[in-house]
């Protein structure tokens, strides 16, 4: 996690830029149990800077298991493949979510970030399912 100071006017504009969604499982920050931050999309440690073109808003479990990846290792391509960029990438060009909560990778990329952020873990997927179900995150029909 980043010890650097980013300020009240750039976590604003990140938070609105996000729709007050995590940017990568797209869970609302209203429903969640912890406070959300504020990820390098590109780590510190690998040169990122603190510039809206690099942070985005991240729930408490995709950030912490995202750390300072950018990157994730493709068994069949015997390659690293880039991780899914929220300033760059649109999510559904990457993902579709279903109704059981389950995200499913529509490229290699989203392939990657799902595998790396954990974002189908049962309990993220089951807890996915019930705010689908209660209207909170929409499907694509």
């Amino acid at each position: 996690m980043s010890k650097t100071y980013i300020p009240v006017i750039l976590r604003r504009q990140i938070t609105e830029a996000a729709d007050n969604c995590c940017e990568y499982c797209r869970v609302p920050r209203a429903v969640a149990f912890a406070a959300y931050h504020i990820d390098h999309i590109i780590s510190e440690k690998q040169g990122g800077s603190t510039t809206f073109g690099n942070l985005a808003l991240a729930c408490r479990l995709c950030n912490l298991s995202k750390g300072s990846s950018i990157a994730a290792w493709h068994e069949y391509k015997d390659a690293l493949i880039r991780l899914y960029n929220p300033r760059k990438d649109s999510w559904g060009q990457h993902f579709q979510v279903r109704p059981s909560g389950l995200i499913v990778a529509r490229t290699e990329i989203g392939l990657g970030t799902i595998k790396v952020l954990n974002l189908n873990d049962v309990n993220r997927v089951q807890a996915r399912g019930i705010l689908i179900e209660s209207g909170i995150i929409e499907v694509e029909k």
